[in-house]
Protein backbone atom coordinates (compact mmCIF):
# COMPACT_ATOMS: atom_id res chain seq x y z
CA UNK A 1 0.00 0.00 0.00
CA UNK A 2 1.26 3.72 -1.15
CA UNK A 3 2.02 5.74 1.81
CA UNK A 4 -0.47 8.35 0.19
CA UNK A 5 -2.85 6.07 -0.02
CA UNK A 6 -3.15 4.97 4.00
CA UNK A 7 -5.52 8.29 5.45
CA UNK A 8 -8.15 7.55 2.39
CA UNK A 9 -8.05 3.81 3.74
CA UNK A 10 -7.95 4.62 7.11
CA UNK A 11 -10.75 7.25 7.07
CA UNK A 12 -13.18 4.81 4.83
CA UNK A 13 -12.80 2.03 7.54
CA UNK A 14 -13.66 5.15 9.96
CA UNK A 15 -16.47 6.07 8.30
CA UNK A 16 -17.78 2.64 8.14
CA UNK A 17 -17.54 2.02 11.78
CA UNK A 18 -19.31 5.18 12.38
CA UNK A 19 -22.32 3.64 10.08
CA UNK A 20 -22.28 0.63 11.91
CA UNK A 21 -23.11 2.31 15.39
CA UNK A 22 -25.60 4.58 13.94
CA UNK A 23 -29.49 4.03 14.03
CA UNK A 24 -31.41 4.56 10.26
CA UNK A 25 -32.41 8.26 10.77
CA UNK A 26 -29.23 9.01 12.16
CA UNK A 27 -27.59 7.90 8.82
CA UNK A 28 -30.02 9.74 6.88
CA UNK A 29 -28.67 12.94 8.92
CA UNK A 30 -25.21 11.97 8.46
CA UNK A 31 -25.61 11.73 4.41
CA UNK A 32 -27.25 15.07 4.52
CA UNK A 33 -26.05 16.77 1.14
CA UNK A 34 -26.20 16.96 -2.59
CA UNK A 35 -25.25 14.03 -5.11
CA UNK A 36 -22.01 15.99 -6.73
CA UNK A 37 -19.91 17.69 -4.50
CA UNK A 38 -18.89 20.81 -6.53
CA UNK A 39 -22.63 21.91 -5.51
CA UNK A 40 -21.94 25.60 -4.44
CA UNK A 41 -23.81 25.23 -1.46
CA UNK A 42 -21.47 22.49 0.08
CA UNK A 43 -18.96 25.73 0.18
CA UNK A 44 -21.07 27.66 2.73
CA UNK A 45 -19.04 26.99 6.18
CA UNK A 46 -19.14 29.21 9.27
CA UNK A 47 -16.62 29.03 12.11
CA UNK A 48 -19.14 30.61 14.60
CA UNK A 49 -22.08 29.48 16.76
CA UNK A 50 -25.22 27.80 15.57
CA UNK A 51 -26.53 24.63 13.71
CA UNK A 52 -25.58 23.20 10.35
CA UNK A 53 -26.47 20.58 8.07
CA UNK A 54 -25.37 16.75 9.17
CA UNK A 55 -25.95 14.87 12.12
CA UNK A 56 -25.37 16.52 15.32
CA UNK A 57 -22.62 14.86 17.88
CA UNK A 58 -24.74 16.06 20.96
CA UNK A 59 -27.24 13.19 21.35
CA UNK A 60 -24.42 10.62 20.26
CA UNK A 61 -24.04 7.76 22.92
CA UNK A 62 -20.84 6.84 23.99
CA UNK A 63 -19.93 4.50 21.08
CA UNK A 64 -21.23 6.49 18.77
CA UNK A 65 -19.33 9.63 19.67
CA UNK A 66 -15.99 7.48 20.13
CA UNK A 67 -16.89 6.44 16.33
CA UNK A 68 -16.89 10.26 15.56
CA UNK A 69 -13.41 11.06 17.32
CA UNK A 70 -11.86 8.35 15.34
CA UNK A 71 -12.60 9.72 12.07
CA UNK A 72 -11.95 13.03 13.19
CA UNK A 73 -8.39 11.49 14.36
CA UNK A 74 -7.81 10.09 10.70
CA UNK A 75 -8.01 13.30 8.89
CA UNK A 76 -5.19 14.65 10.86
CA UNK A 77 -1.94 14.04 11.53
CA UNK A 78 -0.78 13.13 15.50
CA UNK A 79 -0.25 16.69 15.98
CA UNK A 80 -3.39 17.62 14.44
CA UNK A 81 -5.79 15.49 15.59
CA UNK A 82 -4.59 16.88 19.28
CA UNK A 83 -5.54 20.16 18.06
CA UNK A 84 -8.61 19.40 16.78
CA UNK A 85 -10.09 17.39 19.58
CA UNK A 86 -7.89 20.62 21.96
CA UNK A 87 -10.61 23.04 19.98
CA UNK A 88 -13.54 20.72 21.38
CA UNK A 89 -12.15 20.60 24.82
CA UNK A 90 -11.51 24.70 25.34
CA UNK A 91 -15.20 24.64 23.84
CA UNK A 92 -15.81 22.90 26.55
CA UNK A 93 -14.59 25.23 28.59
CA UNK A 94 -16.04 28.14 27.47
CA UNK A 95 -19.55 26.76 27.97
CA UNK A 96 -18.73 26.18 31.64
CA UNK A 97 -17.30 29.61 32.16
CA UNK A 98 -20.83 31.03 30.84
CA UNK A 99 -22.89 28.18 32.65
CA UNK A 100 -23.78 26.53 29.40
CA UNK A 101 -24.88 22.60 30.12
CA UNK A 102 -25.59 20.24 27.89
CA UNK A 103 -22.97 17.98 25.46
CA UNK A 104 -20.49 18.97 22.21
CA UNK A 105 -22.42 20.26 19.95
CA UNK A 106 -20.75 19.48 16.56
CA UNK A 107 -22.22 18.34 13.01
CA UNK A 108 -20.44 15.26 11.09
CA UNK A 109 -21.86 15.59 7.36
CA UNK A 110 -20.38 12.29 4.91
CA UNK A 111 -20.94 13.08 0.88
CA UNK A 112 -20.98 10.38 -1.37
CA UNK A 113 -19.67 6.77 -1.22
CA UNK A 114 -16.88 5.85 0.71
CA UNK A 115 -17.72 2.40 -0.54
CA UNK A 116 -18.28 3.70 -4.63
CA UNK A 117 -15.89 4.82 -7.14
CA UNK A 118 -16.61 8.40 -7.37
CA UNK A 119 -15.56 11.37 -4.83
CA UNK A 120 -16.48 11.20 -1.23
CA UNK A 121 -15.75 12.97 1.72
CA UNK A 122 -17.06 14.37 4.76
CA UNK A 123 -16.37 17.27 7.42
CA UNK A 124 -16.75 18.12 10.83
CA UNK A 125 -18.27 21.75 11.50
CA UNK A 126 -19.04 24.08 14.58
CA UNK A 127 -17.87 26.44 17.19
CA UNK A 128 -13.97 27.03 16.52
CA UNK A 129 -13.72 24.00 14.66
CA UNK A 130 -13.98 23.29 10.64
CA UNK A 131 -12.53 20.19 9.01
CA UNK A 132 -13.47 19.63 5.47
CA UNK A 133 -12.24 16.66 3.80
CA UNK A 134 -12.62 15.87 0.26
CA UNK A 135 -11.04 12.27 -1.28
CA UNK A 136 -10.73 10.71 -5.00
CA UNK A 137 -8.26 7.92 -6.57
CA UNK A 138 -6.27 11.00 -7.10
CA UNK A 139 -5.72 12.13 -3.80
CA UNK A 140 -6.89 14.17 -0.84
CA UNK A 141 -7.76 17.66 -0.06
CA UNK A 142 -8.40 18.74 3.65
CA UNK A 143 -8.65 22.55 3.24
CA UNK A 144 -10.19 24.88 4.78
CA UNK A 145 -8.94 23.57 8.06
CA UNK A 146 -9.57 25.80 11.26
CA UNK A 147 -9.03 26.07 14.58
CA UNK A 148 -10.40 28.41 17.29
CA UNK A 149 -9.61 28.28 21.14
CA UNK A 150 -11.63 30.60 23.13
CA UNK A 151 -10.27 32.03 25.63
CA UNK A 152 -6.64 31.89 23.50
CA UNK A 153 -5.18 31.35 27.35
CA UNK A 154 -7.16 29.41 30.35
CA UNK A 155 -6.94 31.01 33.33
CA UNK A 156 -8.06 28.28 35.75
CA UNK A 157 -9.51 25.09 36.54
CA UNK A 158 -8.14 22.04 35.25
CA UNK A 159 -6.72 23.18 31.89
CA UNK A 160 -4.90 26.10 33.48
CA UNK A 161 -2.61 27.62 31.38
CA UNK A 162 -3.11 25.71 28.33
CA UNK A 163 -2.73 27.84 25.24
CA UNK A 164 -4.28 25.37 22.18
CA UNK A 165 -2.50 28.01 19.10
CA UNK A 166 0.74 28.69 21.65
CA UNK A 167 2.85 27.43 19.12
CA UNK A 168 1.10 29.25 16.50
CA UNK A 169 1.46 32.45 17.85
CA UNK A 170 5.14 32.09 19.33
CA UNK A 171 6.81 30.98 15.91
CA UNK A 172 5.09 34.21 14.60
CA UNK A 173 5.69 36.86 17.35
CA UNK A 174 9.42 35.45 17.66
CA UNK A 175 9.82 36.10 13.82
CA UNK A 176 8.28 39.67 13.88
CA UNK A 177 10.35 40.14 17.30
CA UNK A 178 13.29 39.43 15.55
CA UNK A 179 12.98 41.73 12.29
CA UNK A 180 15.25 45.02 11.91
CA UNK A 181 13.66 48.68 12.05
CA UNK A 182 13.70 48.49 8.06
CA UNK A 183 12.22 44.50 7.92
CA UNK A 184 9.82 45.13 10.29
CA UNK A 185 8.07 48.45 8.07
CA UNK A 186 7.65 45.92 5.77
CA UNK A 187 6.15 42.96 7.69
CA UNK A 188 3.93 45.40 10.26
CA UNK A 189 0.46 46.72 8.42
CA UNK A 190 -1.12 48.28 10.61
CA UNK A 191 -0.81 49.21 14.47
CA UNK A 192 -4.14 48.09 15.19
CA UNK A 193 -5.16 44.65 14.69
CA UNK A 194 -8.06 43.55 12.30
CA UNK A 195 -11.03 42.07 14.50
CA UNK A 196 -11.25 38.54 12.67
CA UNK A 197 -9.33 36.99 9.93
CA UNK A 198 -9.40 39.00 6.96
CA UNK A 199 -10.67 36.02 4.47
CA UNK A 200 -13.51 35.44 7.43
CA UNK A 201 -15.70 32.20 5.86
CA UNK A 202 -15.03 33.20 2.22
CA UNK A 203 -16.02 30.47 -0.21
CA UNK A 204 -13.12 30.90 -1.63
CA UNK A 205 -10.11 32.11 -0.58
CA UNK A 206 -8.80 34.81 -1.85
CA UNK A 207 -4.84 35.70 -1.12
CA UNK A 208 -5.15 39.00 -2.60
CA UNK A 209 -7.31 40.16 0.61
CA UNK A 210 -4.27 39.92 2.56
CA UNK A 211 -1.48 42.41 2.77
CA UNK A 212 1.84 41.79 0.94
CA UNK A 213 4.18 41.76 4.37
CA UNK A 214 7.92 40.96 4.32
CA UNK A 215 8.86 38.54 1.69
CA UNK A 216 10.71 35.66 2.18
CA UNK A 217 13.56 36.83 0.21
CA UNK A 218 14.08 39.77 2.20
CA UNK A 219 14.62 37.98 5.25
CA UNK A 220 18.13 36.86 6.87
CA UNK A 221 19.19 33.49 6.99
CA UNK A 222 18.07 33.46 10.91
CA UNK A 223 14.62 34.52 10.18
CA UNK A 224 13.59 32.41 7.26
CA UNK A 225 13.52 29.48 9.25
CA UNK A 226 11.18 30.84 11.36
CA UNK A 227 8.87 31.22 8.76
CA UNK A 228 9.53 27.81 7.34
CA UNK A 229 8.80 26.35 10.47
CA UNK A 230 5.04 28.77 10.73
CA UNK A 231 4.10 26.83 7.54
CA UNK A 232 5.14 23.60 8.58
CA UNK A 233 3.24 24.09 11.36
CA UNK A 234 0.02 24.57 9.35
CA UNK A 235 0.30 22.16 6.70
CA UNK A 236 1.49 19.28 9.25
CA UNK A 237 -2.32 19.26 10.41
CA UNK A 238 -3.07 17.15 8.14
CA UNK A 239 -1.63 13.68 7.34
CA UNK A 240 2.14 13.38 6.97
CA UNK A 241 1.70 12.18 2.83
CA UNK A 242 -0.54 15.10 2.19
CA UNK A 243 1.16 17.86 4.25
CA UNK A 244 4.55 16.65 3.12
CA UNK A 245 2.78 17.21 -0.72
CA UNK A 246 1.89 20.38 -0.05
CA UNK A 247 5.35 21.43 1.48
CA UNK A 248 7.00 19.78 -1.40
CA UNK A 249 4.84 22.43 -3.90
CA UNK A 250 5.81 25.57 -2.00
CA UNK A 251 9.23 24.43 -2.39
CA UNK A 252 8.94 23.89 -5.83
CA UNK A 253 7.16 27.05 -6.52
CA UNK A 254 10.20 29.13 -4.53
CA UNK A 255 9.89 30.00 -0.98
CA UNK A 256 11.03 33.13 -2.28
CA UNK A 257 7.37 34.03 -3.29
CA UNK A 258 6.18 33.64 0.58
CA UNK A 259 5.13 36.46 2.67
CA UNK A 260 4.59 37.50 6.23
CA UNK A 261 2.59 40.12 7.78
CA UNK A 262 1.68 41.55 11.22
CA UNK A 263 -0.65 43.99 12.98
CA UNK A 264 -0.90 44.77 16.62
CA UNK A 265 0.95 44.51 19.33
CA UNK A 266 4.08 41.86 20.21
CA UNK A 267 4.10 41.84 23.58
CA UNK A 268 2.52 38.79 24.74
CA UNK A 269 -1.08 39.66 26.16
CA UNK A 270 -1.11 42.20 23.09
CA UNK A 271 -4.01 42.09 20.61
CA UNK A 272 -2.55 40.77 17.39
CA UNK A 273 -2.72 39.38 13.65
CA UNK A 274 -0.65 37.92 11.36
CA UNK A 275 -1.07 35.96 7.93
CA UNK A 276 1.50 34.02 5.47
CA UNK A 277 1.39 34.41 1.82
CA UNK A 278 2.24 31.79 -0.40
CA UNK A 279 1.25 31.50 -4.38
CA UNK A 280 -1.36 28.43 -3.87
CA UNK A 281 -2.12 28.95 0.08
CA UNK A 282 -1.95 31.23 2.96
CA UNK A 283 -2.33 30.91 6.83
CA UNK A 284 -4.10 33.39 8.96
CA UNK A 285 -4.17 34.05 12.49
CA UNK A 286 -5.84 36.11 15.06
CA UNK A 287 -5.93 37.31 18.72
CA UNK A 288 -7.64 40.12 18.89
CA UNK A 289 -11.11 39.57 20.45
CA UNK A 290 -11.77 39.50 23.78
CA UNK A 291 -9.12 41.85 24.72
CA UNK A 292 -6.88 39.39 23.30
CA UNK A 293 -7.87 36.06 24.35
CA UNK A 294 -9.53 34.30 22.04
CA UNK A 295 -7.61 33.21 18.92
CA UNK A 296 -8.76 32.11 15.19
CA UNK A 297 -6.27 30.21 13.01
CA UNK A 298 -6.98 28.99 9.20
CA UNK A 299 -5.37 27.14 6.33
CA UNK A 300 -6.49 27.89 3.25
CA UNK A 301 -5.13 26.28 0.05
CA UNK A 302 -6.28 28.36 -3.52
CA UNK A 303 -6.73 25.75 -6.06
CA UNK A 304 -7.54 22.71 -3.09
CA UNK A 305 -9.76 23.91 -0.95
CA UNK A 306 -12.95 21.77 -1.13
CA UNK A 307 -11.12 19.23 -3.50
CA UNK A 308 -11.97 21.56 -6.53
CA UNK A 309 -8.75 20.42 -8.22
CA UNK A 310 -10.16 16.58 -8.15
CA UNK A 311 -13.76 17.04 -8.27
CA UNK A 312 -13.13 19.12 -11.70
CA UNK A 313 -10.62 16.33 -13.05
CA UNK A 314 -13.17 13.80 -11.61
CA UNK A 315 -16.06 15.40 -13.29
CA UNK A 316 -14.19 16.65 -16.27
CA UNK A 317 -13.17 12.74 -17.29
CA UNK A 318 -16.59 11.94 -16.65
CA UNK A 319 -17.45 13.78 -19.95
CA UNK A 320 -14.82 12.73 -22.10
Amino acid sequence: MERSEKPAVRMREAVRALLSVLEPEQVRELRAGPARLDAPELREWTYLPGSRPGLSTEGLGGEQREAVDALLAAAHSAAGAKLARGAIEVERHRRAMVGATGADRYWVRLLGDPDGYGPWGWRMNGHHLAVHVLITAAGMRVTPHFIGAEPARIADGPQAGRRLLGPEEDLARELVTDLDVGRRAAAVFSAAPPDDILTRADPFADPDLLPAGLPYGEMTPGQQPLLERLVRRYLDRAPAAYAQECWSETVARGLDALSFAWAGGREPGDRHYYCVRAPDSLMEYDNTQDGGNHAHSVWRHVRHDWGADLLRAHYTDQHR
